[in-house]
């Protein structure tokens, strides 16, 4: 019996020494993985710091919640990784490959970086998680 691969990904904050995992999956492959990123890439675009309204279907748990950004671009640059080809498919290469896929957005106002990760494994395996950017 074959065991199938998974794929965690997730959403963190950190001020450089600390992190906070803002939310996270366990899925199946490497396309839902990437599918469940862009989803809080847009969830964190559109909502940063407002309330966003109930949305009509019942959501996935380990959706993000909204983040404030305080004089930053992070919010566009979520947006455009997000909705860009060549984001994504560089992306769904790196997970292909079994890099990680990583992309991080700082906020110099207050100090922090957001960063959404997916890779090949469950979340206990994110040793390497940090060490790349796409």
């Amino acid at each position: 019996m074959t065991r199938s691969a998974v794929y965690a990904a997730e959403v963190t904050l950190s001020d450089g020494q600390r992190f906070a995992s803002l939310g996270a999956v366990v899925v199946r492959n490497r396309r839902l993985a990437l599918l469940w990123l862009r989803r809080q890439a847009l969830r964190l675009a559109n909502g940063h710091g407002t309330a966003l309204a109930p949305e009509p279907v019942r959501q996935p748990a380990g959706d993000v919640r909204p983040v404030r950004f305080h004089g930053s671009d992070a919010p566009e640059e979520l947006r455009r990784w997000a909705t860009d080809g060549a984001h994504q498919d560089d992306a769904i290469r790196a997970l292909e490959a079994g890099f990680p896929a990583l992309f991080t957005v700082l906020d110099p106002a207050v100090g922090l970086s957001l960063t959404l990760a997916g890779w090949r494994g469950h979340p206990a395996d994110r040793s390497s998680r940090h060490t790349n950017r796409s």
